[in-house]
C-alpha cells in the first residue's frame, strides 16, 4: 500500500473514531438530563425512578392545597382522578396555580412517599390540559375500566 493512502487512511480511522466517542459522550450527558414525565398512578405503581428527577403531572385536587404561614412551603395533592400523591414545593407558586387545575411539577420523590417539586408549572388558559396530563387521565380510566371489567 502506498504511504500516502496508508496515512490518510488512519488519519480517516481516527477522525471517524473521534466523532463516534464525541457522539457516544454527548449522548450520554443529555440522556442523564432528561425528565421522564410520570403520573401519579405511575408513581405509585414503582414506574418512577428512585433518586432521580422526574416530571409528576394531573390535577391539583380540590381542598388539598396548603400553606405554613410565614413560610413559602406549600402542600398539595395531585391526583389524576384515580390515585392521589402528595406534593412538597418551597418557593412562589406560579399565578395560574389553583386547585382543579392542571399542573406539572419536576422533583423527586421522598423516602416518606411525598414528591419533593423544584418546579412547579401550571397551565395557561382555560381549555389547555397538557398532552401528556391528559394522555395519563386516559390511560388510568382504561386501566380502571379493564380493572373493574377484570372484576
Amino acid at each position: 500500500m502506498n504511504p500516502i493512502r496508508k496515512r490518510r487512511l488512519i488519519l480517516v480511522g481516527l477522525l471517524l473514531l473521534g466523532i463516534g466517542s464525541a457522539t457516544a459522550l454527548a449522548l450520554t450527558a443529555l440522556s442523564d438530563n432528561v425528565n421522564h414525565f410520570y403520573s401519579p398512578s405511575d408513581v405509585l405503581a414503582g414506574k418512577a425512578p428512585q433518586a432521580r428527577n422526574f416530571r409528576l403531572g394531573g390535577v391539583v385536587l380540590e381542598g388539598s392545597s396548603k400553606r405554613d404561614g410565614g413560610t413559602l412551603l406549600a402542600k398539595f395533592t395531585v391526583t389524576d382522578r384515580f390515585k392521589e400523591l402528595p406534593v412538597q414545593y418551597e418557593g412562589i407558586l406560579p399565578d395560574l396555580f389553583k386547585e382543579g387545575q392542571s399542573v406539572i411539577a419536576t422533583g423527586q420523590l421522598g423516602s416518606d412517599g411525598v414528591f419533593v417539586a423544584t418546579e412547579v408549572l401550571a397551565k395557561h388558559d382555560e381549555n389547555y390540559m397538557p398532552a401528556e396530563v391528559a394522555e395519563a387521565i386516559a390511560k388510568g380510566k382504561e386501566q380502571a375500566q379493564a380493572q373493574s371489567n377484570y372484576q
